[in-house]
């Protein structure tokens, strides 16, 4: 049997816990699935990481990164028991804002809103912001990847990681990547990193690209009376030569769910509504946005756009869209939430798809998300207690899966794979490419000790 309480020797007894209180605390995340590990440890330290992982290595003791736990397809959860690796403790500080080279350097538990916060109040901008902003940390959106409503304008996670800190499953320390703007020297490891979910390297430091804040946005609401219009109007604007900063949808199901819970004077007779923001550094520029974006929606039957006049009006304009997912609870005690992600000209061609696989199992699926890059949030709810529901949802799901992946899509947008989505990894991927795949995962983790069972790896 496997000395967990060696881990205590490294990290100190105050930072080692074998009890049921944190056992029972570290076993779940978003999805609400449960998997008791055998012990939760707070490395203090990149040190402490490297001699955990060396122990754990050499007796082949499963290992499973966490952050805040805020994931929704089990990329924290210790499925084969073993060690939970807790950075949120001490691995939370940023280390520096570096305002002449634009950059910031931060530990992983950081959390993505403190570090806009931060960075902000010097006159620069951080833009990946998913809706977890408020608790997910930096090093959890590095390891799935995470988007968010500003990625139509300005992108992923990926695009604003320049470096990182590592350990690997034997406990040696590596970097990828540089602070510096180019950097093709070697092999892009950086990338295989980003979107890993913990499985090939325990992420120990991040440096982040900067932007330079934009002094003036603005909000704006379009009412249609068909999803298909809307879509339709995505993609033209999004192809017009204006790039809004956001543009989600929220669906007739969507709107009914928020007006029945919070009474917000919603129009809940629309099939549809698009929620879009622009920014820039003068008024010139961001009334020409405006006056674009209006112009094609109308010309894709918008009945009415509405423009924030203020702050107030604006979180008003983006409230609906910020409380969706906790309102459409009222047409079932569970969801199966995916995120999947089309390339934007076919969304119009996969909100029809996914209405008549609705149809076909006789589920409700309200759909809203980012249809600025292309990603849906679709969710079909059930009744969690009965079994046979779940059967069928789990059907519609992989029917939806199906249909994205022939539109050219994928999986998951910015959720990750995890173990909610690892059966269906087939249907995306050749058995050439999943060996591809395992091949990379022995090379880093060849005793397979980190976040096992994930990906479908």
């Amino acid at each position: 049997m496997p000395d967990f309480k060696h881990l205590a020797t490294i990290v100190g007894a105050e930072n080692y816990f074998d009890d049921e209180a944190h056992l029972n605390a570290y076993c779940y995340d978003a999805t609400r699935e449960r998997y008791k590990p055998s012990c939760v440890v707070f490395p203090r330290s990149e040190s402490d990481i490297s001699q955990i992982l060396k122990y754990c290595n050499e007796h082949k003791i499963p290992i499973t990164p966490r952050g805040a736990g805020s994931g929704f397809t089990g990329g924290a959860l210790p499925k084969e028991a073993g060690v939970i690796l807790a950075l949120e403790k001490h691995l939370n500080k940023i280390l520096e804002i570096d305002k002449k080279n634009m950059i910031a350097r931060v530990q992983p538990a950081v959390v993505n809103k403190h570090l806009q916060n931060a960075v902000e109040s010097e006159g620069l901008f951080y833009p990946p912001d998913p809706a977890s902003q408020d608790y997910s940390t930096i090093g959890g959106n590095v390891s799935e990847n995470a988007g968010g409503m500003r990625a139509a304008k300005y992108g992923i996670t990926r695009d604003f990681v320049m470096a990182l800190r590592a350990v690997l499953p034997n406990g040696e320390i590596i970097r990828a990547g540089k602070k510096t703007i180019k950097d093709v020297a070697g092999y892009n490891t950086m990338g295989i990193l980003i979107a890993s979910e913990g499985t090939l390297a325990v992420i120990t430091e991040i440096t982040l690209k900067l932007l330079s804040k934009p002094k003036l946005k603005q909000s704006a609401l379009g009412i249609f009376d068909s999803i298909n219009s809307a879509m339709e109007a995505v993609y033209q604007t999004m192809s017009s030569g204006v790039t809004p900063v956001a543009m989600e949808f929220l669906d007739n199901l969507s709107i009914k769910a928020v007006e029945e819970k919070y009474k917000k004077g919603l129009p809940v007779e629309a099939g549809a509504i698009l929620i879009t923001e622009v920014d820039g550094n003068l008024p010139s520029e961001i009334d020409y946005q405006l006056e674009q974006i209006e112009r094609i929606f109308r010309e894709n039957s918008c009945k009415e756009f509405k423009v924030a006049k203020n702050a107030k009006e604006a979180e008003d304009i983006w409230f609906a869209r910020r409380n969706v997912s906790q309102c459409i609870n009222i047409y079932g005690s569970k969801k199966l939430n995916e995120d999947i992600t089309v390339p934007r000209a076919s969304l119009p061609d996969l909100l029809a798809k996914i209405s008549e696989i609705a149809k076909k199992y006789n589920v409700v699926v309200p759909c809203f998300g980012h249809t600025g890059d292309g990603n849906v949030h679709t969710n079909v709810m059930i009744d969690g207690e009965n079994a046979a529901q779940l059967e069928i949802g789990h059907k519609a799901i992989t029917e939806i899966f199906k249909a994205t992946i022939e539109l050219g899509g994928t999986l998951s947008g910015e959720h990750g794979i995890g173990l909610s989505k690892a059966p269906f990894m087939n249907l995306a991927f050749s058995k050439a490419e999943m060996e591809l795949f395992r091949s990379i995962k022995r090379a880093f983790d060849p005793n397979n000790i980190l976040n096992p069972g994930k990906m479908g790896l």
